[in-house]
């Protein structure tokens, strides 16, 4: 497998532990479903620390800014396909400008 479909791989995996680990928080503390959903949560959210090591790049500042455009926009594709969330133009336009940035911090042409 290359870096970059690597790379892309390990971002969704992240963004799944990461999202999955918040909304199972908030599950558990805001809808009351108890402390298992909380205890799950935070496995999951310690699971995506873990994971952001594994990415090829060594950088860490730019793995995690570079991540940041994936988080916003798995955000809005798990509200949507978990909780029923419908994005609006905004939403849109603005995690596919998260994704551009995404992209051009990642995979944009460098020195070597």
């Amino acid at each position: 497998m290359n870096d970059v479909a690597r790379s892309f791989l390990l971002f969704a995996l992240a963004a799944l532990c990461e999202i999955g680990g918040a909304w199972l928080v908030w599950q558990g503390v805001r809808e009351h479903r108890g402390w298992l959903f909380v205890g799950a949560g935070v496995v999951a959210l310690g699971l995506y620390g873990f994971v952001a090591t594994l990415q090829p790049d060594a950088s860490f500042g730019r793995i995690l800014a570079a991540y940041g455009g994936v988080f916003v926009a798995g955000s809005l594709a798990w509200g949507m396909v978990v909780d029923g969330f419908r994005p609006d133009r905004y939403d849109v336009t603005g995690a596919l400008v998260c994704l551009v940035g995404v992209a051009v911090i990642m995979y944009g042409p460098r020195p070597a």
